[in-house]
C-alpha cells in the first residue's frame, strides 16, 4: 500500500459537494473504482466524520462525479454519479444526483470538455449513465469559463451565485421505465411490525417513496437531528423503504434492498404549516406549498435532494398520490418544497391521458462552484 495522486476538482453543486474526476483518468478496469473512490473520500469511518478524506460525514458531502465524452449523440458529455455510504464499505451507482448534476456543465466548460463557448449564455447536454437520462444545463459563461458570481439564492448554501438551469428531459421511469412503477398512485405496504401504510412510489429523476408523516405520528416539521436519533423510526424507515424497493420491482427481495441504499429514497411529506429551518429562520406556511423530510443513504438530508424534489414535484400532479392529497393552493407552475434549510423551488409538466401518466420535463434552478483543483491522495 503506497500514498498515491490522481487529478480532480472539488466542486460545489447545489447544497452537495462531489471529486470530480475524468472518466480518463480512472483504470479501464471499473472494478477497480470503488478502492479509489472509498480512499479519497475516507470511508469506510465508523466515526462517521470521515476525516481521513474528502468526505463531510453525510451524505450530500460523500459523492464522486465521473465526466467523460458522450456515448450518445444527443449528448456532450458523459457523467456519471458514485454515491458513497460514510460507515460503510459502499459505493453506490443506482441513481443520479441532481446537486451534482448541475456542477457537470461548468466541469465541462472549464476542463475543455466541450468546445470553448461564446460568452453569453449557453446550454451544455448531459448524459447521466445511471439513469439513462438526458439534463440540459443552462448558464453564464464568462471569459470562457463558466460564470460563478450572480444573483441566485439557495436555501442551505450562504451567498448568492450565477443561476444554472437544470432541465430533466423525459425524466419519468429512470430505474423503472415507469412513472408509477405499479401502475397505482397509492399503494398499501405491509410492513412487518406496523401493519399496512399507504405510500405512492414514484420513479420520475430518481425513484421515490412518499409517506404522509401523519400516518407514522410525526407532523413533518421535524429537523433531521430528531429524525436521526429516534433510531426505531429510522428502522421503520428504512423497512418501508424495503418493501417499497421489491414493490417497485427494483430489487429482488428485502435483502436486495437494503444493500441497494441510496434507491429507493423515502421521504416524509405534510400539509404546509410554520415551522423552524436549520438556520433559525420561520418557514411560513404560506411560502411553501408541501413539507418534505426525505432520507438519504440511511441518514436524514439536511435540505432535499434535487431529484428526490423534482420526484416530489411530479408525484404532486399526479391525481391520487399522496404528495397531491397535501399539497396547498398553487397559483403556477412551479411547486414550493419546504425542507429543514428552507424552500426549493421546482417545476413539472405532467401530461394525464386516459388513465396514462407522461412527465414531460422538469425543472430546477441551481447554482455551482469551483472549490480547489489539482490531484487528491488516497491510500492504495
Amino acid at each position: 500500500m503506497a500514498q498515491r495522486a490522481i487529478r480532480s476538482v472539488f466542486m460545489r453543486g447545489g447544497t452537495s459537494k462531489a471529486l470530480m474526476f475524468h472518466l480518463a483518468d480512472l483504470p479501464a478496469d471499473r472494478s477497480a473504482w470503488d478502492a479509489i473512490f472509498l480512499a479519497a473520500m475516507g470511508s469506510p469511518d465508523p466515526y462517521g466524520r470521515q476525516l481521513d478524506g474528502m468526505g463531510g460525514g453525510i451524505s450530500s458531502l460523500s459523492k464522486v462525479c465521473i465526466v467523460g465524452p458522450p456515448t450518445r449523440p444527443d449528448a456532450d458529455v458523459d457523467f456519471t454519479f458514485a454515491q458513497l455510504a460514510v460507515d460503510a464499505p459502499l459505493v453506490d451507482y443506482a441513481g443520479n444526483c441532481g446537486n451534482m448534476s448541475s456542477a457537470i456543465g461548468p466541469f465541462a466548460v472549464d476542463e475543455g470538455l466541450v468546445p470553448p463557448p461564446p460568452d453569453g449564455t449557453t446550454m451544455v447536454r448531459i448524459h447521466n449513465t445511471n439513469t439513462r437520462k438526458i439534463i440540459h444545463a443552462h448558464f453564464a459563461v464568462a471569459g470562457g469559463k463558466a460564470a460563478v458570481c450572480g444573483n441566485l439564492a439557495i436555501d442551505g448554501v450562504s451567498g448568492r451565485h450565477a443561476a444554472i438551469r437544470l432541465d430533466f428531459i423525459d425524466p419519468e421511469g429512470a430505474k423503472t421505465g415507469r412513472a408509477l412503477p405499479t401502475g397505482n398512485p397509492v399503494d398499501r405496504l405491509e410492513i412487518q411490525g406496523f401493519g399496512t401504510l399507504e405510500a405512492s412510489l414514484v420513479d420520475v429523476a430518481n425513484p421515490s417513496v412518499f409517506v404522509r408523516a401523519s400516518d407514522l405520528g410525526l407532523d413533518g416539521t421535524e429537523m433531521p437531528e430528531a429524525i436521526e436519533r429516534d433510531t426505531g423510526m429510522m428502522a421503520l424507515l428504512e423497512t418501508i423503504r424495503a418493501v417499497a424497493s421489491v414493490q417497485m420491482g427494483m430489487a429482488a427481495d428485502m435483502a436486495a434492498a437494503h444493500r441497494q441504499g441510496s434507491q429507493p429514497k423515502i421521504a416524509l411529506i405534510a400539509r404546509p404549516r410554520d415551522t423552524s429551518t436549520l438556520a433559525g429562520a420561520v418557514l411560513r406556511a404560506d411560502d411553501h406549498d408541501i413539507l418534505c423530510r426525505m432520507i438519504s443513504m440511511g441518514r436524514p438530508h439536511r435540505a432535499i435532494p434535487i431529484t428526490g424534489a423534482l420526484c416530489l414535484a411530479a408525484a404532486a400532479r399526479i391525481p391520487g398520490t399522496t404528495a397531491a392529497g397535501l399539497l396547498g393552493p398553487v397559483a403556477g407552475p412551479d411547486i414550493r418544497i419546504g425542507h429543514p434549510s428552507g424552500t426549493t423551488l421546482v417545476g413539472a409538466e405532467v401530461e394525464t391521458s386516459g388513465g396514462a401518466t407522461r412527465i414531460v420535463h422538469a425543472t430546477i434552478y441551481r447554482t455551482a462552484r469551483r472549490l480547489f483543483q489539482g490531484e487528491v491522495m488516497y491510500v492504495g
